[in-house]
């Protein structure tokens, strides 16, 4: 079973989330926080499996309650669901330890799915969102600085196969490895093995770290 943190301060929001997840037999709400405060309490003593953190909340805001939780629980899966698909809200979740960034108009089943990936792994992002999120990255945004910074210092003397960078190349654009197996005709298991060895050349096992040291990878080689 799929263990589920929900934090959000609308009670029609939670109530909601808590009956379309618990209508499939592999997830278990185990917990509902009302504000960034609560969220974090309970995600530091359930442990769940994935939290879905709103964004808008009193208190301390979704943003600054993923920061903390990664902080204290780098393990931690944490998938934002939000109305708000601001810029700096993407880049400032990601830069925090987010793994995804959905939409709340999303369908029950999709949101199902997307958390059965998210805990498997994958960078969770809608396509509108990730074509705006791979313009929005570049040195000058201030809330990726120190993540780029990183990206330049592991990007340097680092080689990969063509078959990686065609894979890298799909990551940067914010697909999952489900979609790069769709796209170039492979097995979902054959591109988790060159993701990892990306990752492993990279030096991190964060997808948004490495999308990062890909872009300056290619855009300066």
């Amino acid at each position: 079973m799929i263990s589920i943190v929900l934090a959000d301060d609308q009670t029609l929001m939670r109530d909601g989330l808590d009956t379309i997840l618990s209508l499939q037999p592999d997830m278990q709400v185990v917990g509902m926080a009302r504000d960034g405060e609560e969220a974090l309490a309970m995600t530091l003593e359930l442990k769940p499996d994935i939290v879905l953190m709103d964004i808008r909340m009193p208190g301390m805001d979704g943003i600054e309650c993923t920061k903390q939780i990664k902080a204290s629980q780098p393990g931690s899966v944490i998938l934002i669901l939000t109305t708000f698909a601001d810029d700096g809200y993407i880049i400032d979740a990601l830069a925090g330890g987010a793994t995804g960034f959905l939409l709340k108009d999303i369908p029950g089943e999709k949101l199902a799915q997307a958390i059965r990936d998210a805990v498997k792994g994958d960078l969770l992002l809608p396509s509108s969102v990730a074509s705006r999120l791979a313009a929005r990255i570049t040195s000058s945004d201030v809330s990726a600085q120190a993540l780029v910074g990183a990206s330049r210092l592991k990007a340097k003397g680092v080689k990969l196969s063509e078959k990686e960078k065609e894979i890298g190349r799909a990551m940067m654009e914010g697909k999952t490895n489900k979609e790069i197996a769709s796209l170039l005709f492979m097995s979902e298991g054959t591109v988790k093995n060159y993701v990892s060895s990306v990752y492993a050349k990279l030096g991190t096992r964060d997808r948004t770290v490495a999308m990062m040291t890909l872009r300056e990878m290619f855009e300066h080689p």
